[in-house]
């Protein structure tokens, strides 16, 4: 029996790769974000508008949100403001629509809520942030010069290239169900980056911290009212248990 269910869950393995494969997709990695974590939101606000905004909007939010991750409004003119000059404005960004659709085939989506919506069975939306800004490389075949395991086909370029450098995806053959499927097995760095692997992977995990914020700035709001509200309920739920015992003592 023990043989069985582990030829099946080995099975179940080569035939998931082999999909992945065939897509020519990866499995997505767990994104290390903490919402809670003020330095990495703030970190990952200042990489947003620096590398995201230029051709990105986000335009369900405003600029004077960011004082809820601890930033001043003097900050937040001084720093993160290039497009506008009012810090109640919304996000949106400098690039021309029409311009976009010409260079890119589209207009680059509104990033407000995109943690929120490329959640799937692969993981969360999180999750597909931290993997797709971590899986590209160059493929001179393609318009943009880039290509990505996580996203095939692709057409936004790599924008954090400077930071994260050139590599080359490594595969390796496997069979699957008869056939022969290359596997994902990992990166060659190509060219160095202005960061290590650690400190890129450390980047990225702020930016998309600060993307999963931004698709519900209320949400540590939400948490904090939610833990007082199940403590006043179980307060009731004991008061109230109580009076049925004493309303019910002397009937008894």
């Amino acid at each position: 029996m023990k043989r069985i269910l582990l030829t099946l869950i080995t099975s179940l393995g080569l035939a998931s790769a082999a999909v992945a494969a065939a897509e020519g997709s990866i499995a997505w990695d767990k994104a290390p974000v903490n919402i809670k974590d003020e330095a990495s939101l703030q970190h990952g606000a200042k990489l947003f508008v620096n590398y995201c905004l230029s051709c990105h909007s986000a335009a369900f939010m405003r600029y004077n949100r960011m004082r809820d991750i601890g930033l001043t409004e003097e900050q937040i003119k001084s720093n993160l403001m290039f497009t506008t000059d009012n810090v109640g404005d919304t996000m949106v960004s400098a690039i021309n629509p029409e311009e976009a659709k010409e260079w890119f085939g589209k207009n680059p989506p509104d990033l407000t809520l995109i943690a929120r919506s490329r959640a799937g069975s692969a993981g969360s939306g999180a999750d597909y942030l931290y993997t797709l800004l971590r899986s590209y490389y160059r493929d001179p075949a393609k318009p943009t010069g880039w290509d990505n395991l996580a996203y095939p086909n692709i057409g936004m370029p790599h924008i954090l290239w400077e930071l994260q450098g050139e590599r080359r995806p490594l595969f390796e053959e496997a069979q699957s169900h008869g056939e022969t499927v290359k596997v994902f097995k990992g990166w060659e760095q190509v060219s160095p980056g202005q960061l290590s692997e650690a400190e890129y992977d450390a980047a990225v995990a702020d930016l998309v911290t600060f993307l999963q914020w931004m698709g519900e700035p209320a949400q540590l709001t939400r948490q904090r009212i939610g833990i007082w509200v199940l403590a006043f309920l179980l307060m009731a739920i004991f008061v109230t248990w109580q009076l049925n015992k004493a309303f019910w003592r002397d009937v008894k």
